[in-house]
This record gives C-alpha cells, sequence and structure tokens, in this order.
C-alpha cells in the first residue's frame, strides 16, 4: 500500500516578520491554513510538522498535525537546506519504523493552497511518472527583455531581444514557494526537490503571494479576502 506524507517545515525563528509562522493571518495562525489544507485533501498518511520551537509544536498539534520529533539544532539555523530537513525527517521516520513512497514539503507560510491543487500535484506525478512536481507562476513580462543597471546606467541585459515583440519571446516560470511532491526513492538519489524528471502545475496570479516582509503580509491578506 501507497504511504504518503506531509512535511511542514516551520523553524521557530524569523528575522523579517518575527514568529512568522504562527502569526495570525485573518484570524488564524498561519500554520494551521497548511495543516487544515493537507487534512482536507485526503491523500496524506500522517502530516507532520518540522520544528525547533516548542510553541509551534503546540500550536501545529492543535490544528491536527503532527510532531513525532523536534527538528535538530543543526537544521534549525538561517543556512540550514531544505533537502537536509527533509533527509532528517525521513531518516528519524525510518528509525522508528515508518517509510514513506511519497512526501509533500508544504511550507508554513502558504495560506493559498488549496486541497485540489495539492491532489492535482500528487496524480500529475504518479500518472506521468514524474520524480517531482511543484506550483509555478508565469512571469507577467518577458524576462528576456529584462533591464539592470550599473552605476547609473540603464541598459538591457539581452539587448538582442529590443526589438522583438513580447508575444514572440518563450513564456518563462518561476517557482511559487507553494508546495512540492517528490518520490522518496528518487529524493534520497538526488538530494534535490527540483529533480532531473521534474513537471509543474501552472497557477494564476490570485493563487500566490510571496510573504517575506510586513507588505507582503498585508497584500496577502486582501489578496486572501477577496479569493475566498
Amino acid at each position: 500500500m501507497t504511504k504518503v506524507l506531509a512535511i511542514i517545515p516551520a523553524r521557530g525563528g524569523s528575522k523579517r516578520i518575527p514568529q512568522k509562522n504562527i502569526k495570525a493571518f485573518l484570524g488564524k495562525p498561519i500554520i494551521s491554513y497548511s495543516i487544515l489544507t493537507a487534512i482536507e485533501s485526503n491523500i496524506f498518511d500522517e502530516i507532520m510538522v518540522s520544528t525547533d520551537d516548542n510553541a509551534l509544536a503546540e500550536i501545529a498539534v492543535e490544528y491536527g498535525g503532527s510532531v513525532p520529533f523536534m527538528r535538530s539544532e543543526k537544521n534549525a539555523n538561517d543556512h540550514a537546506h531544505i533537502a537536509d530537513v527533509i533527509s532528517e525527517v525521513l531518516d528519524c521516520y525510518k528509525g522508528i519504523g515508518k517509510e514513506f513512497d511519497y512526501f509533500c514539503v508544504i511550507f508554513a507560510t502558504a495560506p493559498f493552497i488549496t486541497a485540489e491543487r495539492l491532489k492535482q500535484g500528487f496524480e500529475l506525478m504518479v500518472k506521468k511518472g514524474f520524480d517531482s512536481v511543484f506550483p509555478v507562476l508565469k512571469y507577467s513580462y518577458p524576462i528576456q527583455r529584462a533591464l539592470k543597471i550599473e552605476g547609473e546606467k540603464l541598459s538591457m541585459i539581452n539587448p538582442e531581444n529590443y526589438e522583438k515583440r513580447s508575444q514572440d519571446l518563450p513564456s518563462s516560470f518561476h517557482d511559487s514557494g507553494q508546495f512540492y511532491w517528490m518520490s522518496v526513492k528518487e529524493f534520497n538519489l538526488q538530494k534535490t526537490l527540483f529533480s532531473k524528471n521534474a513537471g509543474a502545475i501552472i497557477l494564476s496570479e490570485m493563487e500566490v503571494q510571496d510573504i517575506d516582509t510586513p507588505e507582503d503580509w498585508e497584500i496577502a491578506e486582501l489578496k486572501f479576502k477577496l479569493t475566498h
């Protein structure tokens, strides 16, 4: 029987937005949206939160997540890589006799994730044989016509594209920063979430909002009100 794990990474510290992972987002801790959406999807055998913070762990459990073990000190600093966090989680589970076929990393500050998108990502990965799948967003302006400023002088990074029409340039996409599906077997081989055989779900602008600053947070709340 296929076993599927949700991993929600959530450190206790945050410099730009203090206590970011448990800060109230429209009345509820922002991490609760990720936990509740994972539960709603009905995909996962277990929904765990990887954290080093006891208060955060209590909130995670309150909303239906599990914290079977705390994150190690070495993976709880600003320089810890997400791949190291995942490896630690999978190793700890293996140590208590639990192994999984697939996992989904769901970020703690991604309230726009829906159960439908989680299911779509899992189905795409399994049906198409991808090693990993994650949601992306199309750049609103062609990056081939990007500009740079050196000193006080403005110029094009790729001046050969100056005369080209926007519609003649290929679309470019960026990571939405919401979730990543991956095969455990392939992760153990590649040790990266962006595998060599990756698929994508394309999201709309109204489904995505980076939350890195207090201003981002306000925009996210306004956008969420408009879409829910």
